[in-house]
């Protein structure tokens, strides 16, 4: 690296400080101070308390990069969801996949994947209890004490493997004194929302909280075609805590919560027509026309050349049926703390999660049945940890935890895919052409998982204010999965493959029932793949296959305190993500091949100080992170049918540069002024070939002379060495002002603005090597580009000065920017997802 860079990588930061309002610990009443200082305060910055080392501790004290925010300033800011973090997280960018699936990164770090049971590379926690997998996350962010987003890898502080890091939500608890309040908005789009809670002693040392959210709103997108609309939301979560405290030394907390989610789905924007299956088709380039069509089974060519193009936020179109979700979740947790001694605790925490998913995508943007998904789901996971943790010595020097933990999963990943596009055929060309036209599949995906790990953890103050840290974790887990490709029962598909196994062994008949290759409706087509079997190209009944794994975490680190207000500190930690199955629809068993885990080693040097009777706090970290087998999304060749499609890479050497800087000023009461930088630099540091995402360039002679002679860019590949990651935007920048001032004896106004910049990066590997022709169907890097952009949120509102009340008066993107998250080319057409356009509404809250 240049000597500037790494200058700036030593001064770099993290944001480490609450937005507003102080955090206090889990166990305190959750009625929150007023965002202005009590009369006679200094105007200091309050100090925040976490608990993201599993004990209380203030946030200055903790040696790790750590984001804190309090419940009041995520309302304040309106995230309601983990789309919204980027607005009080740096280097947190949020993607939604093609299906629906939600992808978190930090720092670069994460991981695209349409399977609803993908392990996540950023885990999830509600008061440390898992929400293993990241599309059961959806309500997590109901009546919250804080938020802890902690960064890099974290297998041996929680339970579950992640590189990126771990978002802990932390709820607000039950309280003896009875207390109730809620929220009622109303804003754009008729979009509605209310929310509220109750909170009181039911016996002695037994209490609960029971709290709700409701959302509802119209859809936001608009027909290029029709007076359709879609996008609207229905939306409900709940939860309901129960503490029993019968004294010293039993504690019990029960959680129970759950989502309901019945809102559309959101459409793509077509943006370009490219064929997978070249064709003798008359045409302008007779190499992407696809199938033959004819009266009985038209294709889509014709259609989808002339098809518009749109530019503004919220057009869109999508198949004429309903696009509803109906998707649902739900979590009970158990945990109890028993105090052996005074400072030795042994702690259990038990958890069932159930998901349901039903969701249908449009994933081709237009309104024909080029293609759409239904993905029908669940996933059941059952989770147990055992912890023992405490101190020892004078002072309580030593600080330690020891514990395991075990998690069993059972995952259903359906998608019954639909399709009509030019490419929905077997053969080209008489006297073997075969189309499917408006047929489907079903891809079935089944795994069983299972985990066991151990873990420990030391901390011990050393002298000269030096405290050093050691942590560990062994795991073991295996996965099972069981699949195959289907048709929907019409008997169409199956009998398309039923006549390529007789093609393929040089017959040129649909099989007859009793024939090894005859595919019953609704069978299984995926085909024996083993070139040295007898039953090559024969369907197989299932295809079964398991992944073992197991690996080490850990971290060792140093920091020191000169002084009350100033810390230093290093940590070097080594991560591991499990690897996985995808749910490419496979043609041939031998498809099925997993992904290794990928490890990750973080080195990381930081600091965090306050200034001028804590008016000033900056924060800072430099971190490189080394990559083995690092999981990203790629495109992988699936066979003439459906041609290249989105899935998981495997990449052997990757690294990742970068710094973040922040800085939180209180230069007078009532004004807090919030700044941070984030700057990734990502990289493929060793040799690797993947597929394009546009087929058609797969037929053209490769021009890598590394290639083999003969070779096409499809047999090769397109080496992505020297490429960045994608979704890894170089520069994240975040700022948030507020300042809030008297108007009576008894009510204040406050008035802030938010502001997330993010530089562009890729949705996908994209392009073949420069000078390789292509014609205009083709898809190249740039259409797979996330430009840059600047999301402006503005607030205005008034407030009584004991927090009961509060008016606020709300705007998001407000300069109505027009930006996209995701990129993907599944069909024939490149479509991309936009984020919503300008919202704004009225917030009313109470509290009592």
């Amino acid at each position: 690296m240049h000597k500037s860079a790494v200058y700036f990588l030593m001064m770099a930061a993290v944001w480490e400080t609450d937005l507003s309002a102080e955090v206090r610990v889990a166990d305190a009443p959750t009625m929150s101070a007023p965002e202005t200082a009590p009369e006679g305060d200094t105007g200091a910055i309050a100090e925040v308390i976490v608990t993201a080392q599993k004990r209380a501790e203030r946030l200055s004290d903790v040696p790790l990069s750590l984001t804190a925010a309090s419940g009041d300033t995520l309302k304040e800011l309106g995230v309601s969801s983990a789309a919204d973090l980027a607005k009080v997280v740096p280097g947190f960018t949020f993607a939604k996949s093609a299906y629906g699936a939600p992808i978190f990164t930090i720092r670069g770090i994460g991981f695209y994947d349409e399977a609803i049971a993908i392990a996540p590379t950023v885990s999830i926690y509600m008061d440390q209890v898992p929400i293993p997998f990241s599309r059961m996350a959806e309500g997590a962010s109901l009546d919250l004490e804080r938020l802890e987003v902690l960064k890099g890898p974290q297998g041996t502080l929680f339970g579950q493997n992640s590189t990126g890091g771990a978002i802990n939500y932390i709820a607000a608890k039950p309280t003896q004194e009875f207390h109730f309040g809620g929220d009622l908005g109303y804003g754009r789009f008729n979009a509605a929302q209310a929310q509220g809670y109750v909170s009181g002693g039911i016996a002695n040392g037994l209490s609960a909280r029971l709290s709700g959210r409701f959302e509802r709103s119209d859809g936001w997108q608009q027909s290029e075609t029709s007076n359709r609309t879609l996008g609207g939301r229905n939306f409900g979560t709940g939860r309901l805590l129960v503490d029993w405290n019968p004294g010293d030394p039993l504690k019990v907390e029960f959680n129970l919560n759950g989502w309901k989610d019945r809102s559309d789905s959101q459409a793509p924007q077509y943006r370009k027509y490219s064929a997978i299956t070249p064709t003798s088709n008359d045409g302008p380039d007779p190499r992407y026309n696809g199938f033959t069509g004819s009266p009985a089974q038209p294709n889509l060519d014709a259609e989808l050349r002339t098809y518009p193009v749109v530019n503004n936020d919220r057009a869109a179109d999508w198949d004429q049926i309903s696009f509803q979700r109906d998707d649902a979740f739900y979590q009970g947790a158990l945990r109890a703390d028993y105090a052996v001694t005074d400072r030795l605790t042994l702690t259990s925490i038990s958890a069932y999660s159930d998901l349901r998913i039903n969701s249908p995508v449009d994933f081709d943007g237009t309104e024909y049945l080029d293609g759409r998904n239904q993905i029908v789901g669940a996933i059941h996971s059952f989770g147990q940890e055992l912890r023992l943790s405490g101190s020892a010595g004078p002072e309580e020097r030593l600080n330690f935890m020891l514990g395991g933990n075990y998690q069993h999963d059972n995952t259903h990943d359906n998608q019954l895919i639909t399709f009509d596009g030019t490419n929905t055929g077997l053969f080209k060309g008489a006297p073997f052409e075969y189309r499917y036209a408006g047929s489907g599949i079903d891809n079935q995906s089944n795994q069983r998982i299972t985990t066991e790990a151990a873990f420990g953890s030391l901390d011990y103050k050393l002298p000269h204010a030096l405290t050093a840290q050691a942590s560990v974790r062994y795991t073991k887990d295996k996965r099972i999965f069981d699949g195959c490709l289907r048709d929907q029962g019409d008997g169409i598909f199956s009998s398309g493959f039923g006549l390529l196994s007789n093609v393929l062994h040089g017959i040129f008949t649909i099989p007859d029932p009793g024939s090894p290759s005859y595919i019953a409706p609704g069978g299984c087509a995926t085909f024996e793949g083993d070139p040295n079997s007898p039953n090559f190209n024969y369907p197989v009944d299932n295809v079964h296959t398991e992944l073992p794994e197991h690996n080490i975490s850990w971290r060792g680190g140093l920091s020191w305190k000169p002084v009350d207000d100033a810390m230093l500190y290093a940590n070097v930690t080594r991560g591991f993500k499990s690897g996985s199955f995808g749910t490419l629809p496979y043609l041939t068993n031998v498809q099925v091949q997993p992904i290794k885990q990928e490890e990750l080693t973080a080195y990381e040097v930081g600091f965090k100080s306050s200034y001028l009777e804590h008016k000033i706090e900056l924060a800072g970290a430099a971190f490189h992170y080394s990559y083995k087998n690092k999981q990203l999304l790629g495109y992988l060749y699936t066979g003439a049918i459906f041609g290249n499609l989105p899935g998981e890479v495997s990449i052997p050497e990757s690294r990742v540069n970068g710094a973040e800087l922040s800085a939180t000023f209180r230069p007078l009461t009532g004004l807090m002024l919030n700044t941070a930088a984030t700057m990734i630099d990502s990289k493929v540091t060793g040799d690797y070939r993947t597929a394009s995402p546009d087929a058609l360039y797969g037929f053209q002679p490769s021009p890598d002379p590394s290639c083999p002679p003969g070779s096409t860019i499809g047999s090769c590949g397109v080496n992505i060495k020297g490429s960045h990651f994608t979704y890894t935007p170089k520069w994240n920048l975040l700022a948030d002002a507020q300042y809030t001032f008297p108007i009576a004896s008894n009510w204040n106004t406050f008035i802030g603005a938010n502001v997330v910049y993010r530089s562009s990066t890729l949705a996908a590997f994209a392009g073949p090597p420069d000078g390789t022709p292509r014609s205009e169907a083709y898809t190249t890097a740039s259409d797979y580009e996330l430009p840059s952009y600047a999301l402006l949120d503005l607030r205005l509102g008034f407030e009584t000065t004991d927090g009961k009340y509060r008016v606020q008066f709300w705007g998001q993107n407000v300069t109505n920017k027009y930006y996209w998250i995701h990129v993907v080319k599944i069909q024939d057409t490149l479509a991309r997802i936009t984020g919503q356009p300008t919202t704004f509404g009225i917030t009313l809250s109470a509290q009592y």
